[in-house]
């Protein structure tokens, strides 16, 4: 919906005063922020249009008025001015912190990153771990007893996952060697999808404990590879001393929820990663985010131009975005820095 120059300024006065200081705002304080020449009459005609629009809403408890999240939406895609992060400040922030990203160990510049732009921000930040490939460059099998068999998997970077196979019937070290060196010869740098899919053509050749042996080594496989997608949360208890978070049981509980189950939070991740670029998503407007008085900021960052991930910053709807925006991207470029030349 089209607003006119004169709605988007009240509107945009509106909302930064609403930021800086949380409380209803009035015509006659418009008229002194907006800059305009307009009598409260006309300024109180264009709120009651902004309001039947729905991007702003009457309190009950005030004659002022607050933005909705169709306002927020408004506000940071078409009037938000972003300037760039002092870079003072992001250099003496990485000087703070235990490990600055140049940690060659790439959890460690996970972990760093999501607490740099916790502590940039002053909310929660939170760094989607790098997706691991699904993909094995080689495996092994070792007898651990009767039945019990470890399953070791090197992937194409060098990393190790191991996976215990418990089996219905026992294998000879013999066996298990022809196995390894089965699928290491026929399948090494494929995806576990990719081999359950050739294997199932190619069992028939094979004889029926080796087959049974390798199907249970391609899906233990695949779910240890699987179990790397996680991410890193700093700061949440940064989310305690907003007053818009943390008012009420009912808001405390859904935040925690969150954080404890993370299933959502993954998968607003994962949808940021895909469109690219920062994203802002407000609560009350985007199904992903469980409250109405939460935003939460992203930016995917890249491994050697390959986007692997998604990080962003957690904080109340009622945030300074001008300020925030930037850190989420300064640091996205931080890390894909950092891990493309760890």
């Amino acid at each position: 919906m089209q607003l006119d120059h004169r709605a988007q300024t009240l509107l945009k006065a509106l909302v930064e005063r609403y930021i800086a200081d949380g409380q209803p705002v009035g015509s006659r304080a418009l008229s002194k922020l907006s800059g305009l020449e307009l009598s409260p009459a006309t300024i109180r005609n264009v709120m009651a249009d902004l309001e039947d629009m729905g991007f702003v809403a009457s309190p009950h408890t005030s004659a002022g008025r607050v933005p909705t999240p169709r306002g927020y939406r408004v506000f940071v895609d078409t009037l938000l001015t972003v300037g760039p992060i002092d870079d003072k400040a992001v250099d003496a922030e990485r000087m703070r912190l235990p490990q600055p990203l140049s940690n060659p160990q790439p959890q460690k510049l996970i972990a760093n990153a999501a607490q740099m732009l916790s502590s940039l921000s002053q909310f929660a930040g939170v760094v989607q771990s790098p997706r691991r490939e699904s993909v094995f460059q080689q495996i092994e099998f070792l007898r651990l007893g009767e039945k019990r068999i470890l399953l070791v998997i090197v992937d194409p970077r060098g990393d190790v996952q191991n996976r215990l196979l418990l089996l219905d019937q026992d294998y000879s070290p013999a066996q298990l060697t022809q196995s390894a060196n089965y699928l290491n010869q026929n399948f090494a740098g494929l995806s576990f999808d990719a081999v359950r899919k050739r294997l199932s053509g190619e069992l028939q050749q094979l004889r029926d404990d080796m087959g049974r042996l390798m199907q249970a080594a391609v899906e233990a496989g695949s779910e240890a590879m699987a179990e790397g997608d996680d991410m890193v949360i700093s700061g949440e208890r940064n989310l305690l001393s907003v007053a818009d978070l943390s008012s009420n049981m009912t808001s405390l509980r859904q935040m925690f929820e969150m954080f404890e189950q993370k299933t959502g939070l993954m998968q607003l991740l994962d949808v940021s990663s895909k469109a690219g670029g920062v994203q802002i998503f407000i609560g009350g407007e985007s199904k992903l985010v469980p409250m109405d008085e939460m935003s939460i900021v992203t930016a995917p960052y890249a491994v050697d131009g390959r986007i692997v991930g998604t990080l962003g910053v957690i904080g109340p709807t009622r945030m300074a975005y001008e300020r925030v925006i930037p850190i989420v991207d300064i640091t996205a470029k931080l890390l894909s820095n950092a891990l493309s030349h760890s």
